[in-house]
């Protein structure tokens, strides 16, 4: 079996895994970071959202050979200390229900927000479809991003 270095939430990590393994198994069963969830399997809801090089991946379609040497962010490594302006908005607007979509999201926000730091709300509404939320907490989540860009351009 091929063993695959990368870099996850900052560290160098080494798997020794199939070559088309999917990035979220890896990241789930080998290294223990469960935060990333599966959801549909097919790259169509964002449950499994990471961020590869800094963009927002589906990493249930992403296989472990193609990411080697790569560097990887999931939800546990967007900040230390709960501290990123998206997950302070999530919690100040309050966001989840059940919950299970909230890591995609998060990691589909800051990434788009990485880039779009003054987005409009049609933006947001653009760049956070295809997250699927089961519960409908849409316009919770968009308040949020809006809310995430709110601090992110204060600090510019």
């Amino acid at each position: 079996m091929p063993t695959y270095q990368l870099t996850v939430n900052g560290e160098l990590k080494t798997v020794e895994v199939s070559k088309d393994m999917p990035v979220l198994w890896a990241l789930r069963d080998y290294l223990d970071l469960v935060g990333t969830k599966f959801g549909c399997g097919i790259a169509q809801c964002g449950a499994c959202t990471i961020h590869l090089e800094g963009t927002a991946i589906r990493s249930c379609s992403i296989t472990m050979a193609q990411v080697e040497g790569k560097s990887i962010t999931t939800i546990e490594g967007l900040s230390k200390d709960g501290e990123h302006p998206v997950q302070k908005a999530w919690k100040s607007v309050d966001v989840p229900q059940c919950g299970y979509c909230q890591a995609g999201q998060i990691m589909t926000a800051s990434s788009f927000l990485a880039k779009n730091q003054s987005p409009s709300k049609q933006e947001i509404k653009d760049a956070m479809h295809g997250n699927i939320c089961r519960c409908g907490a849409y316009k919770r989540i968009c308040k949020a991003v809006e809310v995430a860009a709110e601090e992110i351009a204060e600090k510019a």
